[in-house]
């Protein structure tokens, strides 16, 4: 039970600090600034629903995909770790990857699918996490990595509804030193699926008693 816990709460905090809600926030407020509030809550709901869908969907489907394409577990933790690691990188920096970026142009008519829902909330650090945490366990570890992301939802959707106080309370400074803890975390946590993927790999490929 313990061990369940601990799972659950490292997956929370390996979504939490590559979806980075608190930085997301203000590039939230700013995609929908000239939207009046009722619009701002449909916008910010509809992202995170679809959000949500993808990532549940690429935890589900992840061993299915794994084996139409011949994938092995170690390469999605090696690519995933490089994925991860430079979105952490860039927040490091203070800057946004972009991967995770996307210039919308003014005239687009609804900014909750692209880019919000994709690639800012499930972009493919996020999706590489979601599969790296649910590919090889059992359907409970799939079924944690799935409810990990859904809490994770409903505070990013609690962040955008407040999203005007929450950039005005912290300030543009206060943003930017949470962008970079994450940032930060983020490239341990990369680290650690390369370290990870290096080691499964090396087991895959040594001949048994070799």
């Amino acid at each position: 039970m313990i061990d369940l816990v601990t799972l659950g709460v490292t997956v929370f905090m390996g979504f939490f600090a590559i979806m980075n809600p608190i930085a997301n926030t203000a590039v939230f407020a700013g995609l929908t600034a000239s939207q009046p509030p009722h619009e701002k809550k449909q916008t910010a709901i509809k992202a995170l629903i679809a959000a949500f869908f993808i990532v549940a969907a690429f935890s589900l489907l992840g061993k299915g995909i794994f084996q139409l394409f011949g994938i092995t577990l170690p390469a999605l933790r090696m690519a995933g770790g490089v994925l991860v690691f430079m979105v952490g990188y860039h927040m490091l920096q203070g800057s946004s990857s972009s991967m995770q970026t996307q210039n919308p142009s003014k005239e687009a008519e609804d900014v909750s699918i692209s880019p919000l829902a994709i690639p800012i909330l499930a972009g493919p650090g996020t999706i590489a996490t979601a599969m790296n945490y649910s590919a090889a366990e059992s359907l409970l570890h799939i079924l944690i990595t799935i409810s990990a992301f859904g809490v994770l939802c409903l505070v990013t959707l609690l962040c955008f509804l407040y999203a005007q106080k929450l950039v005005a309370f912290l300030g543009k400074d206060g943003v930017n030193v949470i962008t970079r803890i994450m940032g930060l975390l983020l490239t341990v946590i990369a680290m650690q699926m390369l370290i990870q993927g290096v080691h499964d790999a090396m087991l895959l490929f040594t001949p048994a008693g070799g």
